[in-house]
């Protein structure tokens, strides 16, 4: 008898997010779970790429309702009930978003361990400790030593990423890269792009993921 097993489409997903984004966080549980439901059906190669929400953000970050206030207009009432609606969405896919989170940071130097870790191997468990850190944990993701720990605690080496937060190691990488997806188009994140041609844009419910593989995947 012939094997008539299917065998899975293999496709190619750039998650351009940022670490502070609270709906990428939403997004890339969503997907994932998406994946999980598509096995057997799809693979796929997944690529964090970098997108900086507040480029100019000092390095000691700001008070995130000040932040949010003055770029958003939104008012305390706003706030607390944006902040509820994501905690809430968090919850239902398994993911934390810790009340005690104050400040919002500036994310280049996370920007580049992603980078390098693209390069080793291990992006998507940094990319996650990243994420738990910032969210669940209300960790500054721009302090070095707090990016050093995280890269060990994921298993890369602690050593060398000390040595790339000292150097500009990877920073024209992670500039260029942010500057093509903006030349794309792309303004706001998650931005899910799948085989390079087909978008998703924002924390999309799971079944929303889901039915997009599913169609790219019979499409190919």
């Amino acid at each position: 008898m012939p094997d008539t097993a299917r065998i899975p489409i293999r496709l190619r997903i750039d998650f351009v997010s940022d670490v502070v984004c609270p709906w990428c966080a939403i997004g890339l549980a969503s997907l994932e779970q998406a994946l999980a439901r598509t096995q057997g059906e799809v693979e796929a190669d997944v690529h964090f790429r970098p997108f900086e929400l507040n480029p100019q953000l000092a390095a000691e970050g700001e008070d995130i309702g000040e932040h949010l206030a003055k770029k958003y207009g939104l008012s305390a009432e706003q706030l607390a009930q944006n902040h509820e609606r994501i905690r809430e969405r968090g919850a239902t896919l398994g993911f934390t978003f810790s009340p005690e989170r104050r400040r919002i940071y500036n994310t280049f130097d996370a920007h580049r361990l992603l980078h390098w870790a693209g390069v080793e191997g291990g992006q998507r468990e940094l990319k996650h400790a990243l994420l738990r850190a910032y969210f669940s944990d209300g960790q500054d993701v721009s302090d070095h030593d707090t990016l050093v720990r995280i890269a060990g605690d994921s298993g890369l080496s602690a050593d060398r990423a000390r040595e790339i937060l000292a150097s500009d190691a990877y920073a024209d990488a992670v500039r260029a890269e942010e500057q093509f997806y903006l030349r794309s188009g792309i303004q706001g994140v998650p931005a899910v792009i799948i085989d390079q041609k087909h978008l998703i844009s924002g924390g999309q419910p799971v079944e929303v993921f889901e039915r997009a593989l599913r169609q790219i995947a019979a499409g190919r």
